[in-house]
C-alpha cells in the first residue's frame, strides 16, 4: 500500500511539474499522514479562503498555475495522499521558488489540502473557484 502512495505522490509531481526530488524526500509516515479534517465542508470553505490568500498569487486563482507555479487543478492533486501534499506545504520547495507554509497553524494546512483535494476530481465540476 505504501508503494501505491509514493507512486501516486510521484504522479503529482510529474504532472505539476515540480522536482521530482521533492516527493523522493517525502518520508513515507508523512505521506500516510490523514487529514484529520477530510470531509469537512466547513474546513474545505476555510481552505478556500487560505488558498486565496495564500497560494492564488502563484498557482492562479482557479489553480490553473501562472509562470513557474505548477497547475493544482489536476487529478493528480485530488488522488495525491493527504500526507504528501501537507508536507509540500509544510515544507515547500526553495529549488523550484515554492516556500514553507510552516508559519500557518497545522489545521490551516490541512484545510488547504481539504480543498485542493475536494475542489479537483469526481463530481466536484464547478467546485473548483475557491469563492464556492
Amino acid at each position: 500500500m505504501r508503494k501505491f502512495w509514493l507512486a501516486a505522490g510521484c504522479l503529482l509531481v510529474a504532472a505539476a511539474g515540480v522536482a521530482g526530488s521533492l516527493v523522493e524526500r517525502v518520508p513515507a509516515t508523512a505521506a500516510d499522514s490523514s487529514n484529520p479534517l477530510e470531509g469537512s465542508e466547513r474546513a474545505r470553505r476555510a481552505g478556500a479562503k487560505l488558498y486565496v490568500r495564500e497560494c492564488a498569487a502563484c498557482h492562479g486563482l482557479n489553480r490553473e498555475g501562472t509562470g513557474k507555479a505548477p497547475p493544482l487543478g489536476l487529478a493528480e492533486v485530488y488522488k495525491a495522499p493527504p500526507g504528501v501534499l501537507f508536507w509540500i506545504l509544510r515544507n515547500g520547495s526553495l529549488h523550484r521558488g515554492m516556500p514553507s507554509f510552516a508559519h500557518l497553524p497545522e489545521p490551516e494546512r490541512w484545510q488547504i489540502v481539504e480543498f485542493l483535494r475536494r475542489s479537483t476530481g469526481p463530481g466536484n465540476a464547478g467546485a473548483g473557484h475557491p469563492n464556492r
